[in-house]
């Protein structure tokens, strides 16, 4: 028995219309998932590298020019050498040569500044350290991410406090 032409097409457009229907349904709830993943809070945490070592520490960032002399690297789980300030920068505040206002400008202006890199690629404007800093943005929506340097855990005027400062804007 031969089946009408009419009535095959509209089973096949109603088999079709629902295989869109799910799509759409499954992609739905992939993007709010997503959208939920996105809007999680990002969390950053600053320590200095000698204070004790806690699991809700998270990824522990060594945010410093220097790694400092017998420090073990069990004490971080990687050292970002280019988010430290620059070792004029850091002797002209030791010495209280510059306020620590004047030292924050300085500083977040380093961390803007074009390295040797940007000269060579016209298309690529990195402006200092924007895909590093954007790398620990990203993983902070994931886990915590927890900055450290060699400054005592109670010392207010730290880089690391500007640098969290800046991670928590949008770059």
């Amino acid at each position: 028995m031969r089946r009408n032409g009419r009535a095959e097409k509209a089973g096949f457009f109603l088999l079709l219309l629902i295989l869109i229907f799910l799509l759409i349904l499954v992609w739905g709830v992939e993007k709010e998932q997503d959208r939920d993943h996105d809007q999680k809070q990002e969390m950053f945490k600053t320590k200095s590298v000698h204070s004790p070592i806690v699991g809700e520490d998270g990824l522990r960032v060594l945010a410093a020019r220097g790694r400092g002399r017998g420090l073990p690297s069990d004490r971080f789980d990687v050292w970002m050498a280019n988010l430290g300030p620059s070792e004029e920068l850091r002797d002209a505040i030791l010495a209280g040569r510059i306020s620590w206002r004047e030292y924050t400008r300085r500083y977040l202006d380093e961390l803007r500044e074009p390295g040797g890199v940007d000269a060579r690629n016209k298309r690529i404007k990195n402006h200092g350290q924007k895909f590093t800093l954007r790398l620990l943005q990203h993983l902070a929506k994931r886990q915590t991410v927890t900055l450290l340097c060699h400054c005592a855990e109670e010392e207010k005027h730290c880089h690391r406090h500007l640098l969290k400062a800046l991670l928590e804007k949008k770059i």
